[in-house]
């Protein structure tokens, strides 16, 4: 029996798209008679996180400072108390790599990093002078000394390549759950905007970090540019914009800001009694909003919000494979991404309409989406359905995963998964 330790900054819904990923790649390997152990960080959602990671044993530490570098001696102290016969590092630049690297090279253990689109370019260059310290002092040594190095999807290699590291690498993309048992359920609750929005009216929803990466401001420039052009179609206004996730570094109030600024009315759901949170737009007074902010949403919250949303949209700069995309797919919804997400099968298939990082693009793109019948979005979204089932569901994800490891180990020949350049 294979014994891998899984090593990830945070154990909770704090993780973001990595809670998902890490969480369900675990519990998939351990239906297939690996031992499965994950190590994190304990943060304030940890002890309500904790029983979604059954049956996969997790050992959460208290950090000791630097709360988002992830220091804790018990990382040390728990791989060598569990012996892992392979390790497995999600996310980089971080104290798990250097926990890693260090119990690996002393146990002459093979190890496997999943950087999870954090080596991309755009990527790299943000914080850039953080990371080149970092390289330097830690990341480079925790990067070379890697058996094998795991790619999403075959850009995020490439991406790795122009780094100069010359690591085997494996593309394995993240996977999904088919979710048809809880799609009753989902649709049943309320969506977070009710009352918000009036009856009738399209929602297209954006989930995930809200953070400058993801390219909200040009989305929203693009959407003021379509309520405000001479080109704009029929009823626009029957579409609002929904923007569902957490805050990083302050940049929810500045695209609030920028909400004012082009005069789109928006609304925050969080605001408490009848007083919510809102802009004085164009449309303000009426409550005819255009865009609503709902804050983070988790579990049926976040059901419920793919369960109502009639298109989800992902306009950012840098992705590995976003599970928010894949779980618009799952609930058979039409998609907007761009191809720095990294799933060019969804254009391929006709689950998704492409649009470059741009407002140019964004706003052309968005009229070709309202322009669509009901019926034409209801098939595309069909169409990520069924792509989602065919290539992305857990079980295949985990048979790949096992069958590197199992190389990684001397066993078995060489994995297709493993990449010729």
């Amino acid at each position: 029996m294979i014994r891998s330790a899984n090593l990830t900054l945070s154990v909770s819904r704090n993780a973001g798209g990595l809670f998902e990923s890490v969480r369900r790649l675990a519990q998939s390997l351990a239906l297939t008679g690996m031992e499965i152990r994950v190590f994190g960080i304990r943060d304030e959602f940890t002890d309500a996180d904790l029983a979604a990671w059954q049956p996969v044993r997790v050992s959460a530490f208290q950090p000791t400072w630097l709360h988002r570098f992830g220091y804790s001696p018990r990382f040390l102290e728990e791989l060598t108390a569990f012996e892992p016969d392979i390790t497995h590092t999600h996310g980089v630049w971080v104290y798990p790599s250097i926990a890693t690297n260090h119990y690996s090279r002393r146990k002459q253990s093979p190890y496997l990093i999943s950087a999870h689109g954090m080596l991309d370019r755009w990527a790299v260059e943000n914080s850039r002078w953080k990371k080149v310290i970092a390289h330097f002092l830690y990341e480079g040594a925790h990067l070379r000394g890697a058996r094998c190095l795991r790619a999403l999807c075959e850009a995020e290699a490439r991406a790795m390549r122009e780094l100069r590291l010359d690591n085997e690498i494996a593309i394995i993309p993240n996977g999904i759950d088919l979710l048809e048992s809880g799609k009753q359920t989902a649709e049943s609750r309320n969506a977070p905007w009710t009352g918000c929005v009036e009856t009738g009216r399209k929602v297209l929803l954006y989930l995930g970090r809200i953070h400058p990466k993801k390219g909200l401001a040009n989305l929203l420039k693009a959407w003021a540019e379509i309520q405000n052009s001479k080109f704009k179609i029929k009823n626009p206004a029957g579409w609002v914009l929904a923007i569902a996730g957490w805050d990083q570094g302050g940049h929810e109030l500045e695209i609030k800001r920028l909400c004012e600024e082009m005069g789109l009315a928006w609304t925050d759901v969080r605001g408490q009694g009848s007083g919510k949170e809102f802009g004085v737009g164009n449309s303000a007074r009426s409550g005819a909003w255009s865009v609503v902010f709902l804050g983070p949403q988790f579990n049926g919250a976040k059901a419920a919000c793919y369960a109502h949303c009639d298109g989800f949209i992902l306009p950012s700069f840098s992705e590995g494979v976003p599970m928010t995309v894949l779980e618009a797919w799952v609930n058979s919804k039409p998609v907007l991404m761009t191809p720095q997400c990294n799933l060019p099968e969804g254009f391929t298939s006709g689950a998704a309409l492409r649009m470059e990082p741009t407002v140019a693009s964004m706003t052309d793109r968005l009229n070709e989406f309202w322009r669509m019948t009901d019926a034409e979005r209801a098939a595309m979204g069909s169409r990520g359905h069924a792509l989602a089932a065919e290539r992305f569901v857990w079980p295949r994800i985990a048979e790949q995963t096992k069958e590197l490891y199992e190389w990684m180990l001397g066993g078995g020949s060489r994995p297709a998964c493993l990449a010729d350049f």
